[in-house]
């Protein structure tokens, strides 16, 4: 177990000099961390809304029924029929307290949505941070020096002449040497 313990560890150290030496990349995992945490947010935000019309509608229809079962009980009471006036009553008073239960569930959602707008601004402003940042880092990297890419032309000199008819076979030969080299070598 020392062994990996001492690679592990090895590697951590190296993860976290790399990272120090580049922090781009620490940037980038905090933007990635960020649109995750935007996710999520904008998740719970669409959801607790939803919730929050299924609850509204909920209010409506028993509002409705309410409305309902009041008139029947004027109309049972105007027309003599106590039991019926009576059953109506007791149904609207469920009815209340329904649309009470309701409308507590329907408060219970507001007040944990209420502080997902604010929260959602303040990651969009971190994101905008991070992104500022990263331009910067970006600007402020060091670039590596391009590499000088091997042309034949470069290799003209004096000694050899590009018309002549013997410096002509050797490079195709030479080429063509070379190019079997890398066939052979793309074979493995």
């Amino acid at each position: 177990m020392g062994l990996i313990e001492d690679i592990s560890h090895f590697l951590e150290t190296r993860l976290e000099e790399y990272i120090r030496t580049n922090p781009q990349i620490e940037l980038q995992a905090l933007d990635e961390k960020l649109r995750q945490q935007e996710f999520e947010v904008n998740k719970l935000i669409v959801e607790f809304r939803s919730q929050e019309k299924q609850f509204q509608d909920q209010i409506l229809s028993i509002a409705e029924e309410i409305k309902l079962w009041h008139s029947r009980a004027q109309k049972a009471t105007e027309a003599g029929r106590q039991d019926l006036a009576s059953a109506a009553n007791e149904r609207e008073a469920a009815l209340l307290r329904q649309g009470n239960q309701v409308w507590g569930q329907m408060e219970l959602i507001k007040e944990r949505l209420k502080p997902m707008e604010p929260l959602h601004s303040r990651i969009k402003e971190r994101q905008q941070e991070v992104k500022v940042k990263l331009a910067e880092a970006e600007k402020s990297r060091p670039r590596p020096e391009p590499t000088p890419t091997f042309k034949w032309e470069n290799l003209q000199t004096p000694s050899n002449d590009p018309n002549d008819p013997l410096e002509q076979k050797f490079q195709r030969w030479e080429m063509d040497e070379e190019l079997e080299r890398l066939k052979r070598k793309m074979g493995r």
